[in-house]
C-alpha cells in the first residue's frame, strides 16, 4: 500500500476508529431510555427519538448518539476487508496452481479453509472467555447446542431470528464474513468491476423491495446482502488504487468529514438514502483520518493494531459493567468499561497470538 491514497497506517487507522465506535455502541445501546440504532431494520420511532434529543440535547446526548450511530463501524471493516483482499490476491497475487480442473477446485476449498481457522482463531478465544462470564453473572444466557456448533461453524447468521439466538449478539460478524470471503472467491476474484457493481446493485434491490421493519429485511442485512456494498466498496477502491492520483490539504478533508457528517446525518431519517449510509461513512473515516494530526492518528493506529482481539473481548466487559449503567451511573460504567475493554484486549491478543496461524 505505498500508494499516498490509502496508506498501511491509515488503513489501520480507520481499524482503529471502526472498532472504537462498534465498542462504545455496543455498551450504550444496552442501557435503557437510551436511542436505538437502524442497523438491520429501518424503524421511524427511532429516529423520531433521535430527533428528540437532538432539540432537546442534555449531558446523555453522547450516549445517545454512539448508541444510534456507533454501528457504523461494522461498514469500514467490511471496506478494508474487501480492500485488503484484493491487495493480497490480485495487487500482489499468490502462486497460481498448476493444473486445471478438480485442482483449481480444491484451491477455492483452501482459500475458505484458510480463513475460516483465521476467523476461528479469534472466535474461539473470545467465546470462550464470555460464555465463562456469562455463566457466572446474572442474566444467563439460555444457550442450545445446535446454536453453539452453528456459532462456531459461521452459519448461525441464515437461521431463524438471527437476533434472538446469536449471544453476544456481536458475533454475528463472523458469519458475516465466511459469507463475504465465499462470495468473493466464487464470483467476485478477479473478475470485471461490472460484476462487483452488479452484486451491488442486486443487493441494493433485494433490500429495496422490503418493508423497512419488517423481518425480511433482518434476515437479508444479517448476511452478505447487507454487507455487500461496502465490501463491494473496497474491492472496488483496491482494484483502482494505482489510479487515484490526488491530494487535498488537512482543511479539506476536514470539509469532506463535515460535509459526510451532516449528509448521513439527513440521509438516517429516510430509508432509500439510509441503505447508501455506508459509502458515506467510508469517505467520512477516510477524510478524518487524513485530518488527525500525527499524535492522534498514532493513537487510532494502536487501537486498530488490537482491534480484532478488541472486537472479540469488549462483549466479556460490557457483560460485567453493564449493570454499572442500568444503575443510572451510566458514565462511571463507560469509563470503566473502556478501560477493562483495553486491558482484555491486550490479553486476549496474547493469546491469539499463541494460536498458529493457519496456511493457504
Amino acid at each position: 500500500m505505498k500508494n499516498e491514497f490509502l496508506t498501511r497506517d491509515e488503513c489501520t487507522a480507520m481499524r482503529g476508529i471502526a472498532i472504537l465506535a462498534i465498542m462504545l455502541h455496543n455498551y450504550c445501546h444496552f442501557i435503557g431510555k437510551i436511542v436505538q440504532e437502524n442497523e438491520y431494520q429501518f424503524f421511524t420511532s427511532h429516529n423520531e427519538g433521535l430527533w428528540q434529543v437532538i432539540t432537546h440535547p442534555d449531558e446523555l446526548l453522547p450516549v445517545h448518539l454512539l448508541s444510534y450511530f456507533g454501528h457504523y463501524g461494522v461498514p469500514v471493516f467490511l471496506f478494508l476487508s474487501g480492500f485488503g483482499l484484493v491487495m493480497k490476491y490480485e495487487v500482489s497475487p499468490q502462486p497460481s496452481p498448476k493444473g486445471e480442473g478438480v485442482q483449481t477446485l480444491w484451491r477455492v476449498g483452501d482459500f475458505i479453509r484458510y480463513h475460516y481457522l483465521k476467523l476461528l482463531r479469534m472466535l474461539i478465544v473470545g467465546f470462550t472467555i464470555f460464555i465463562i462470564v456469562d455463566m457466572m453473572t446474572p442474566g444467563r444466557f439460555q444457550y442450545h447446542w445446535d446454536h453453539v456448533i452453528a456459532q462456531l461453524l459461521m452459519y448461525i447468521n441464515v437461521l431463524p431470528e438471527p437476533d434472538k439466538i446469536i449471544w453476544p449478539g456481536i458475533y454475528w460478524f463472523f458469519g458475516l464474513m465466511i459469507e463475504l470471503y465465499i462470495v468473493y472467491r466464487l464470483l467476485l476474484y478477479r473478475q470485471k468491476n461490472w460484476v462487483v457493481i452488479a452484486m451491488v446493485i442486486v443487493c441494493w434491490l433485494l433490500q429495496v423491495c422490503c418493508d423497512p421493519d419488517g423481518d425480511t429485511l433482518n434476515r437479508l442485512r444479517y448476511n452478505f446482502i447487507g454487507g455487500m456494498l461496502p465490501f463491494g466498496a473496497g474491492i472496488l477502491v483496491g482494484r483502482s488504487i494505482d489510479k487515484i492520483h490526488f491530494s487535498m490539504s488537512r482543511w479539506l478533508w476536514a470539509c469532506v468529514t463535515l460535509l459526510t457528517s451532516l449528509l448521513v446525518f439527513v440521509m438516517c431519517f429516510h430509508f432509500q438514502s439510509w441503505l447508501w449510509i455506508p459509502l458515506l461513512i467510508i469517505i467520512g473515516t477516510i477524510a478524518l483520518v487524513k485530518t488527525m494530526p500525527q499524535q492522534l492518528l498514532r493513537l487510532c493506529v494502536w487501537f486498530g493494531s488490537i482491534s480484532a482481539a478488541m472486537f472479540v473481548a469488549h462483549p466479556v466487559a460490557r457483560k460485567i459493567f453493564i449493570t454499572v449503567a442500568w444503575r443510572q451511573d451510566i458514565y462511571d460504567g463507560l469509563i470503566l468499561y473502556v478501560i477493562a475493554t483495553i486491558a482484555l484486549s491486550w490479553a486476549v491478543k496474547k493469546i491469539i497470538d499463541q494460536i498458529p496461524s493457519p496456511k493457504l
